[in-house]
């Protein structure tokens, strides 16, 4: 079973510059307090099959994820999966300029593993409220910076 997860946000920045930010996720725990480190384990610029390992807590845990960039069409679209234990997730990233900044959408697949699988319902619903908060932390940091050049 798989549980979708999708949802959008407008960021008061332009588009390549929240692209390159969310490119990199090495920047994710700037704006998402579970996510505790990230590492990049391959070399050259960012793009298609760049490689991270990150660690997040969860029930006050640490927990490993390996991510892979699968698409990077800069500055509008950023495909990744990630493998964890208990899920694997897949999706797109999309950036689009809007009236007032960036219009990011994202749109994921998340297949749980093992037991997991039980609680798919479930996944989705956290999975939901986990994304919207975490891009709502990825809005206030970048809004809060400040502007480029």
């Amino acid at each position: 079973m798989v549980s979708s997860i999708h949802g959008e946000i407008v960021i008061d920045r332009p588009v390549a510059e929240v692209f390159d930010f969310v490119a990199d996720e090495r920047n994710e725990p700037a704006y998402n307090p579970a996510m505790v480190g990230v590492e990049r384990l391959t070399e050259g610029p960012i793009g298609a099959g760049t490689r991270f390992r990150a660690t997040v807590t969860s029930r006050g845990r640490p927990m490993e994820m390996l991510l892979e960039t699968t698409v990077y069409e800069r500055p509008a679209r950023l495909a990744s999966t990630t493998s964890m234990a208990g899920a694997r997730i897949s999706g797109t990233l999309t950036f689009e300029p809007d009236a007032a900044g960036t219009r990011m959408c994202w749109d994921w697949d998340v297949t749980p593993q093992g037991v997991m699988r039980l609680l798919t319902p479930v996944v989705g619903w956290v999975g939901r409220r986990q994304e919207a908060a975490i891009w709502a932390g990825l809005k206030r940091h970048l809004e809060s910076a400040p502007r480029e050049g």
